[in-house]
């Protein structure tokens, strides 16, 4: 049950590292040479508006790749977390809609959205049925209940609170000015951004220093191995698809409070952003190799390049195509991995 993130690469100067952290390296290194790039494109890249839009635009991607990362180093895949997002979406609009403050009606959308997980982790466990079909199906059936709960309409006058979330700042700067807006000095910490580091340290803590954490990756590495050491790998399944659920669920609040009203139709193809982030930056869709730290730098990139990209004119069909080009470098490098 050999964990590839363990094994060592020798270096000429007689440094060893391992190839997950060689892999991460090359992230990271990758990330700051396309910063460097963009930052010589356009002398606005590098200001603090357009870091905190980065922030706010990697901050989806971010905790949908947290999710699917625990899921990818199980060994299996979610296809559902772009629909799930919008379904835990509506019915967070619907709740506030109907009533409920903000903060009980979003974590509805939470549960649905842990709802949606469990169920794939069920069908995938206890049914036998492969993840990517499994995933699959969920993918269809939560974006269509989401649009048949809103008639394919969108949900708006949700209430200021309602956009707190997507919108609000930590330590936010404005001066008077005596005029009708204030001057902002500094327009402060996005709470999605906090509320990404928060998520990501938490899952960091869970993947290195709970015994769940150790679990999910013997699964991912050697399911029967596992299975035979004691590790209760059905659970242990369900698990990771009901946290990415969650994950999912929360990633909706945050986009749908971004937008101050729900979009039934967001989301769309949302789910193989996350699974680029996860695969950017080190994980194995062979299972048993991942971490978090790697899928936030692989977000980054995601969201550094369509951030640049936009800035220099390019469409969005190129950055597609940029970033799909990316994914399949990232895989085949994980291919040569698993071969070594």
């Amino acid at each position: 049950m050999a964990n590839l993130e363990r094994e060592a690469l020798p270096l000429p100067t007689g440094f060893r590292l391992s190839t997950g952290s060689f892999h991460k390296l090359s992230a990271l290194l990758t990330l700051v040479a396309l910063v460097i790039a963009f930052s010589f494109g356009n002398d606005a890249f590098l200001t603090v508006n357009n870091g905190l839009t980065v922030l706010l635009q990697t901050s989806v991607i971010g905790l949908l790749g947290i999710g699917m990362t625990l899921v990818i180093i199980t060994g299996g895949i979610d296809l559902s977390v772009g629909s799930v997002l919008a379904l835990s979406g509506v019915v967070t609009g619907l709740a506030v809609k109907a009533g409920v403050p903000t903060a009980p009606a979003m974590a509805l959308g939470i549960v649905a959205g842990a709802a949606c997980g469990l169920v794939n982790g069920f069908v995938v466990t206890k049914m036998r049925i492969t993840p990517f079909v499994a995933t699959l199906g969920m993918m269809l059936i939560a974006r269509g209940v989401a649009l048949q709960l809103t008639g394919a309409a969108p949900i708006s006058r949700l209430g200021e609170a309602f956009g707190i979330l997507g919108n609000g700042s930590l330590f936010r700067i404005v001066e008077k000015t005596g005029g009708i807006f204030p001057k902002v000095v500094f327009p402060g910490i996005p709470y999605p951004a906090i509320l990404l580091a928060a998520v990501a340290i938490a899952a960091a803590y869970l993947l290195n220093r709970r015994q769940i954490g150790r679990h999910i990756y013997a699964t991912g590495s050697n399911e029967e191995a596992a299975r035979l050491s004691g590790v209760l790998v059905d659970r242990t399944k369900i698990f990771a698809y009901t946290l990415s659920g969650a994950l999912a669920g929360l990633a909706g609040n945050v986009l749908m409070s971004r937008l101050v009203t729900v979009q039934p139709n967001e989301g769309v193809m949302y789910e193989l952003d996350a699974i680029a982030a996860a695969v950017i930056g080190g994980a194995s869709l062979m299972g048993g190799v991942g971490n978090i730290s790697g899928t936030m730098i692989g977000a980054f990139i995601i969201g550094v390049l369509r951030n640049g990209l936009n800035m220099a004119g390019v469409s969005a069909f190129i950055q597609q195509i940029v970033i799909g080009v990316i994914v399949i470098v990232a895989v085949y490098i994980d291919q040569i991995r698993n071969r070594r």
